[in-house]
């Protein structure tokens, strides 16, 4: 009996080593790199504002949520129903897209990042850096002080900063996609390869404790 858990143990072992490698490897990094600086919060600028109520009289119906925000000088509302959201500026008119112009000058006045471009992405990709954000949405390739490369993905109706993206994200990203073992969307934490791993791992850790208190035993 011992013969055959030292077999399976051992043989088990071998043939998830790299998996295992690669668990403690990202578990490693996750433990060393704080989320809120791999999302990029430390870029992002503080603002307050306020808004004279008195000014709105809308008769909104079947809205989920409605909330207040500004998008540049102006008070704008987002409301939110099952079909999506909709963006009307304080009087209740519609809001056209963003210009371009006007995006980079949200990035300079929200960030501390230094805006250069900016792209209209249309077209969802899986494993993209804006993955699960609403489409459309502008990119705006900027620049820290450090004169790093950063990604910021802005909402094209309202504005808002839906994502920053740095290398230090895209190493966290690829990283997750080793932990979950799913290298192309990096999302499905409930999938079949990481649901065999965990049980193979879980057996060999279980044969391996058998293995180590037999020999106990027999001291």
């Amino acid at each position: 009996m011992k013969s055959i858990v030292r077999n399976v143990h051992k043989y088990l072992s071998f043939s998830i080593s790299l998996q295992l490698l690669l668990w403690t490897v990202s578990g490693i990094y996750f433990a060393f790199n704080k989320i809120e600086m791999v999302r990029g919060e430390q870029y992002i600028l503080s603002h307050s504002y306020a808004v004279d109520l008195s000014q709105i009289n809308l008769n909104i119906a079947e809205a989920e949520n409605v909330r207040l925000s500004k998008r540049l000088n102006e008070e704008i509302i987002i409301i939110t129903k099952d079909i999506g959201n909709e963006y009307l500026d304080i009087k209740g008119n519609s809001l056209d897209k963003l210009s371009t112009d006007a995006a980079l000058k949200i990035v300079g006045n929200k960030t501390t990042l230094k805006p250069l471009n900016v792209e209209e992405i249309k077209m969802e990709k899986n494993g993209s850096e804006y993955r699960g954000r609403p489409l459309p949405l502008y990119k705006v390739t900027s620049k820290n002080k450090a004169n790093e490369k950063i990604n910021v993905y802005l909402n094209v109706f309202s504005g808002e900063i839906l994502a920053i993206r740095s290398a230090q994200w895209r190493v966290w990203d690829l990283m997750w996609g080793f932990h979950i073992i799913d290298w192309q969307e990096r999302d499905n934490i409930n999938n079949f390869l990481l649901k065999m791993f965990s049980i193979l791992a879980l057996i060999s850790s279980l044969t391996g404790l058998l293995l180590f208190f037999k020999v106990d035993i027999k001291k």
